[in-house]
């Protein structure tokens, strides 16, 4: 009876190791001791995200501008106006510096 429990025990706890080989938890725990190594990629994680978004938010804003053009060109009465004043605002913005 005890060397059938023992058997058992043996292989859970293989089956632990091995579930926790294959998801990369004993890695994600190395990782997680290693402050300077989460810092790092954190670090250059962070960079990668914000320089991306602010790619993302430029094409964008460059998209809508240019379906704002594209209406006021459809010289729709309301809109026409409306949207020609933002895009006036847009462009001498973009002419000025800021400082």
């Amino acid at each position: 009876m005890r060397r059938k429990l023992k058997n058992k025990k043996d292989s859970t706890i293989n089956y632990i190791n091995y579930t926790l080989a294959k998801k990369n938890i004993i890695e994600l725990n190395n990782l997680l001791g290693n402050s300077k190594a989460m810092f790092f990629r954190n670090f250059i994680g962070g960079i990668s995200r914000g320089i991306g978004i602010g790619i993302g938010v430029t094409i964008i804003t460059a998209i809508v501008i240019y379906c704002l053009q594209k209406v006021v060109r459809l010289n729709i009465p309301l809109i026409g106006t409306y949207l020609s004043d933002i895009l006036e605002i847009v462009g001498r913005n973009k002419n000025s510096q800021l400082y």
